[in-house]
């Protein structure tokens, strides 16, 4: 996608702060505005990190050494590491503590006086985390993280990365609003959200009493974070953690410019800086795989279903717009980026799509023959899920119309 001269002009001398940017779509958003603008100010990364050379080893080896910045690269040439030097400055903190743990006092004052724009991207995607954990890093990580903006004196923008599926397993068309304190799926009127921190290290203590393992703590609190969340109507522990983080920074925003962007299933990037960067392997990749090494020949699914997927590229140009067109408006916004409604994808289409993909470009196995595949058979009931030929089905929930 092609910004126009309004949006890369105001990107211009800006002060980004960046949470969670190790992670897969922060990457491609620090990837984009150096690229596209390379007059910005300053991008400051938060690093989970002891020091700040820890943070700075961080941002070399799981940042700017994967083969998503080579672009960049070929740009600069020699003047690439000098370019990222006086551009990129790694922060060592944690959303999960005041002020992000950013302990550095000289820092802290440089950037609640600088920073003009700040990216929450931080989160643990784990569907079953630990209830504790998910809570302190999605949910009130998030207020630290909006508190800590309500202390910046240049903010102009406060970009929350949420996810879609906060509004749990409605089917149809989802509006674009707001989750209001406390309103759940099922609607359950008694929800609290400080309760459920308290719920949560009520039953870290009781543990404790019982002198748990820390295998059977952590085993206990999954099965809570699962347990809190289907009593309200959501899938997983995820998507509820960060329900319940939307209710609270929209709740307690004040007058502050704030935009919350819900994507649905992030894939790899379609177009930019190239197309098929993907990290690992996440959600419905790891469906590919496993259907390109052969270890998968049937997928169960409703062949009506929409598999909402976008790529990690177009969220991030969605990131962008919102925040440069929303700049210092009081008002709120919401953005949904998904697929399903203007270009839906099929359990079949994404069936028909890794056949002819893998036929012409086989995955070689480890004894350097390429592996063939066969059209996959689509299962579209349970009755026929089962043992098909000696290879197990994988059973997709991915196709289901939520998370």
């Amino acid at each position: 996608m092609e910004f126009s001269c309004n949006i890369l002009n105001s990107l211009q001398n800006k002060s980004i702060l960046i949470t969670g940017s190790t992670g897969f779509l922060a990457k491609i958003f620090v990837e984009k505005v150096l690229r596209v603008q390379p007059n910005v100010k300053k991008l400051y990364l938060l690093i989970r990190a002891t020091d700040s050379n820890l943070a700075k080893q961080r941002l070399h080896d799981e940042v700017l050494g994967k083969d998503l910045f080579r672009v960049l690269r070929e740009k600069y040439g020699e003047d690439f590491e000098s370019f990222i030097s006086n551009k990129v400055t790694p922060l060592p903190g944690d959303v999960m503590y005041a002020n992000m743990g950013v302990k550095n006092s000289e820092m802290l004052q440089e950037l609640l006086n600088e920073i003009t724009i700040i990216v929450n991207v931080a989160g643990n995607t784990k569907f079953d985390e630990r209830y504790d954990v998910a809570l302190d890093v999605n949910t009130f990580g998030s207020m630290n993280v909006l508190n800590f903006a309500k202390n910046c004196i240049k903010l102009e923008m406060l970009l929350h990365v949420s996810t879609a599926y906060v509004c749990g397993e409605k089917s149809g068309l989802i509006l674009e609003k707001p989750i209001r304190m406390g309103e759940t799926p099922n609607g359950s009127l008694d929800l609290d959200i400080l309760q459920e921190q308290s719920i949560a290290q009520n039953k870290l203590k009781e543990l404790e009493t019982l002198q748990a393992t820390k295998d059977e703590e952590r085993s206990a609190m999954k099965e809570l974070g699962i347990k809190r969340a289907s009593l309200y109507g959501w899938r997983n522990t995820y998507v509820f953690t960060k329900a319940m983080a939307e209710m609270m920074i929209w709740h307690s925003r004040g007058y502050l410019p704030l935009v919350i962007v819900r994507p649905s299933v992030v894939t790899s990037t379609y177009k930019e800086p190239f197309p098929g960067w993907i990290e690992g392997t996440r959600h419905i990749d790891t469906c590919a795989v496993a259907y390109g090494t052969g270890k998968v020949t049937c997928f169960l699914g409703n062949p009506n279903f929409a598999l909402d997927v976008i790529p990690g590229d177009m969220v991030v140009n969605a990131m962008i717009v919102a925040m440069v067109t929303h700049a210092n408006q009081s008002s709120e916004h919401i953005y949904h980026v998904g697929s399903s409604s203007k270009n839906p994808c099929t359990p079949n289409k994404f069936a028909d799509y890794g056949y002819h993909y893998f036929l012409i470009n086989p995955v070689i196995s480890k004894g350097g023959k390429p592996v063939i595949v066969t059209k996959p058979t689509m299962l579209t009931s349970l009755d026929s899920f089962g043992i098909q030929s000696g290879k197990y089905v994988m059973l997709l929930q991915l196709f289901s119309p939520n998370l």
